[in-house]
């Protein structure tokens, strides 16, 4: 993808360059993969951004590099799915420790009702928890995920995202064998009739 190309296929709500940015094209780079759910290529950051692949591919190694000397916690990790930050390997030790302490924390109301959309609802992506939530779930499902309740599993096939299922620690803190004893919605949903006197007298 040339430069001319890549300003053709940009996408009409994109009226920037990534020189409009302190840092540049690295700085965007590491913008984007700071909050993006899901491992990106290279080739959906070019568009994006409007700029040539190869110095895309040219930022990610250079973002790798410059972590990695200044011995982050973290790395810039590329598998087949994509490029996405990750913890790196040698801390698992304090990662433990927090993830371990973490468990005497009592959940947040959002949290809570985060956990409940998976539970109810796996395979869940994050984008469809936030849906159902309004707002953004990012925050409180990377909580989960620290706290070891859940985790991901699989892609959905259709937007490449990661797909959330509940943990064997889920089931281990609600003391269920199973998924199938998790409690009915039905007792707290209303009935035909409720919803449709409220509806009607919203009207």
């Amino acid at each position: 993808m040339n430069s001319e190309n890549a300003s053709s296929s940009r996408p009409e709500y994109v009226d920037f360059t990534v020189d409009d940015f302190p840092g540049g094209l690295n700085a965007c780079v590491e913008a984007i993969l700071m909050v993006a759910d899901q491992p990106q290529q290279a080739e959906d950051l070019a568009r994006v951004l409007a700029v040539d692949e190869d110095a895309v591919e040219g930022a990610l190694e250079t973002l790798r590099e410059s972590y990695e000397a200044e011995h982050r916690g973290f790395e810039l990790r590329h598998t087949a799915r994509g490029w996405q930050f990750a913890n790196r390997l040698e801390f698992e030790p304090v990662v433990s420790a927090f993830v371990t302490d973490g468990q005497t924390a009592r959940l947040s109301q959002a949290a809570l009702e985060a956990l409940a959309i998976v539970a109810y609802k796996q395979p869940v992506t994050r984008a469809q928890i936030a849906a159902i939530r309004g707002v953004n779930s990012d925050g409180v499902v990377r909580s989960l995920t620290v706290r070891g309740l859940v985790r991901e599993e699989g892609t959905d096939p259709d937007s490449r995202a990661a797909l959330l299922v509940t943990s064997g620690l889920f089931l281990e803190k609600m003391g269920l064998e199973s998924l199938d004893q998790l409690p009915s919605l039905a007792p707290f949903m209303p009935s035909p009739e409720s919803a449709l006197r409220e509806a009607q007298s919203e009207e």
